[in-house]
């Protein structure tokens, strides 16, 4: 893997009525053809992705999206769609054209600033209005510390300008992501990672997490040892030291918890990508919702990509019988995959949710936040495995305010044995 993971870029959406050049705009802002441009109303349809690096900001994904005021049936799904994109965006661009300003952008603006999603207005097409004065005049509902920036895709003027704003508004944490496991070690700290290699590890290489946390560990300066679990005692054995902190896969947790001695950290991949993407204490509070679960109850399953699902799919099969079981009869479930989603019914009574990889932690933290809002308590894969697997609160301890909020949630103890469970 050479490239940034697109869930650790800053997403920068462009949004605007047809027609009034946006994907001019991301042309000329990559200086790459990624859009088709035309000047038909309505060429974009579906919202178009673009990965690069831009300077000075760094590595983005740039969303092109469908004019917010197309016409017909067709025209509002594509209006959704774009809508929806809101949800993974970091920084907006708001694209208009000489001093037109009407409900549409005033719309717009409103739910970017209701969502928290720091934005930039720009006046596009400057050079075809040459009489509008630089700065059009102010709209009334549009806050004073927004940039409003003239800008021309055509002749590449206010393009810095543009890129100098992103840069400015762009949220602290979207542009300077937090340390996943470094932070947890003292000085030349050591940490084992335990890696299952079995028919759910993809050939030749690692997944994402457990390359991250190899990367952020060598960037903090730390030493770090990499085995399977059945080489995990070995490797334990061996250290002159007991190692600073034991990170496992969830599904070995309980292997790994009864091979790491009690004096020993551990946790899990899982349980740090929650707290590197969200918020781990309400994760942990979600957790203890799970153990509140009766036959009958409303569950959704949720996962930010989409795979291919295998024959012992974790979100699928396991969980879902593992939840069943813990709840003591049938739950109704339903799985929900992909990066796009409208919202949450407040009749579930818990969102289970995947680690988040492929998102960036501003799109889980509103998933996170529109979770709340809809009364659903969240909590991810990992974190639900390893409290069916009876050890939450073992890989808890490295982060003592999500332990608390969990103990102090917590309905029951004592829900069962990892084999009770598997």
């Amino acid at each position: 893997m050479n490239d940034a993971p697109k869930g650790l870029r800053l997403h920068i959406a462009i949004f605007g009525r047809r027609n009034v050049g946006k994907s001019s705009l991301l042309n000329a802002l990559t200086g790459q053809s990624v859009a088709i441009v035309s000047d038909m109303p309505g060429t974009t349809t579906d919202p178009v992705e673009k990965t690069l690096e831009m300077l000075p900001v760094g590595p983005v994904v740039f969303l092109d999206t469908a004019g917010l005021d197309d016409v017909g049936e067709l025209g509002k799904l594509r209006t959704e769609r774009s809508l929806q994109v809101m949800r993974r965006t970091d920084v907006a661009l708001l694209v208009t054209v000489a001093d037109e300003w009407g409900a549409d952008e005033s719309g717009l603006a409103a739910r970017l600033v209701e969502l928290k999603i720091p934005f930039v207005v720009v006046q596009n097409k400057a050079d075809a209005a040459p009489e509008v004065e630089a700065g059009f005049a102010r709209p009334h509902d549009l806050s004073a510390d927004i940039p409003v920036i003239r800008a021309s895709a055509h002749s590449g003027s206010g393009l810095n300008e543009i890129r100098e704003a992103i840069a400015r508004i762009a949220p602290e944490d979207a542009m300077h992501q937090p340390a996943l496991v470094s932070d947890l070690l003292p000085e030349k700290g050591v940490l084992v990672l335990v890696v299952p290699i079995d028919t759910g590890a993809p050939k030749g290489r690692l997944i994402l997490p457990q390359v991250q946390a190899i990367r952020d560990s060598l960037d903090g300066r730390k030493i770090c040892m990499v085995v399977t679990e059945e080489e995990l005692p070995a490797a334990i054995g061996c250290l002159k030291n007991p190692p600073d902190l034991v990170v496992c896969d969830s599904q070995v947790v309980h292997l790994v918890n009864r091979d790491t001695p009690a004096h020993i950290p551990m946790t899990t991949f899982s349980i740090l990508m929650a707290r590197f993407k969200g918020d781990l204490s309400q994760m942990a509070r979600g957790a203890a919702a799970l153990q509140r679960l009766k036959p009958g109850d409303r569950v959704l399953i949720q996962e930010a990509c989409s795979h291919h699902a295998q024959k012992d799919d974790i979100g699928r099969i396991k969980l879902p019988r593992w939840l069943q079981k813990m709840a003591g009869g049938e739950l109704e479930i339903t799985v929900a995959a992909g990066k796009e989603f409208s919202g949450y019914d407040p009749t579930f009574k818990t969102v289970l949710h995947c680690g988040g990889c492929v998102i960036t932690r501003g799109q889980m933290m509103a998933r996170q936040r529109a979770a709340d809002m809809a009364g659903c308590p969240m909590t991810n894969y990992g974190v639900a495995i390893s409290l069916v697997q009876g050890v939450l609160q073992r890989v808890l301890e490295p982060f003592p305010e999500a332990l608390s909020v969990f103990e102090a949630h917590t309905g029951r103890s004592g829900i069962g044995s990892a084999q009770d469970l598997r």
